[in-house]
């Protein structure tokens, strides 16, 4: 890559974080001076459902690492 593009590419990148960071908070929720017994941020995501699917796609990306060396080195 020449010195140019080099420069150009940081030039796009750092004009584009500054740009993102110039942005206006998003306003509040229109429930948050209610009062109640709910959570204080709000609802929130439930985490078992990701956290299956997280494993599950590790469990298989390190099972397809294994099939892969063990065929690399001919042991099927």
């Amino acid at each position: 890559m020449t010195m140019k593009k080099i420069i150009l590419i940081l030039a796009f990148l750092t004009i584009g974080s500054i740009a993102t960071l110039a942005q206006a908070p998003p306003p509040p929720p229109a429930s948050a001076n209610e009062g109640g017994n709910g959570p204080i941020g709000g609802g929130g995501a439930p985490i078992d459902g990701t956290l299956a699917t997280a494993l599950l796609m590790v469990a298989g990306f390190g099972a397809w690492k294994l099939f892969k060396s063990r065929r690399w080195l001919g042991q099927n």
